[in-house]
């Protein structure tokens, strides 16, 4: 991966945040206490919040350029992102929701995630007929169709019981085995950092910083 942070302030409620990274790691995890700014952070790389300084740039081209009041929008940033709320379709099946996130042309097949999620038993049921764990998988695999530069995850486990994150840590790890996308991953828990990144960052007091 090759994320730039160059110089970044972004205005929080209380205090701004404030990065200079650059990310190489196949995995990085944000790690950081609630309000931190985590969330926040993933969405300047989504487009989804402009950053009042500094600079994001992917892959050597630039996402967001303050001082020259660039700004490109979402969904020309080829990113991935799954929120905290998943935002599912509830009116739409499991298949309708993943085909909404299929990208023309992408190298990601949908067979392809459907089996390594194991998707195909939940295919024809309605967003109210999954679990939480099968929320996630779907919601992971609709990010993955859309062929991403980069994938965001926000606290994907967050909202699962102990035993229901033990399941579907499994997938994860498959999905960074067989797709090599770039991550960050945020997280709370200390277990999933330490089985799914390659790196740490750290998010308090409005500074952000390497974890070794």
């Amino acid at each position: 991966m090759s994320l730039v942070l160059e110089n970044l302030r972004l205005p929080l409620a209380d205090f701004a945040l404030e990065v200079n990274v650059e990310l190489a790691a196949p995995v990085t995890g944000l790690f950081g206490p609630s309000g931190a700014g985590k969330t926040s952070l993933l969405e300047v790389v989504a487009g989804l919040r402009r950053p009042s300084a500094g600079r994001v740039q992917l892959h050597g081209r630039v996402l967001d350029d303050a001082a020259a009041h660039r700004h490109l929008a979402p969904e020309k940033r080829h990113v991935g992102y799954v929120p905290q709320d998943l935002a599912l379709f509830p009116h739409l099946n499991a298949r309708a929701n993943l085909e909404f996130g299929h990208s023309p042309g992408s190298p990601i097949s949908s067979a392809k995630v459907v089996e390594i999620l194991e998707l195909a038993p939940l295919l024809d049921r309605r967003v109210h007929h999954l679990s939480g764990g099968e929320k996630q998988r779907v919601a992971l695999g609709r990010a993955l169709l859309a062929s991403p530069a980069i994938l965001l995850m926000d606290e994907p486990l967050s909202s699962l019981d102990q035993r229901l994150r033990q399941r579907v840590l499994p997938y994860l790890q498959a999905v960074r085995r067989e797709f090599s996308i770039p991550m960050i991953y945020v997280s709370h828990a200390r277990d999933e950092i330490e089985m799914l990144c390659d790196e740490v960052l750290e998010i308090a007091g409005g500074q952000c910083t390497r974890r070794s």
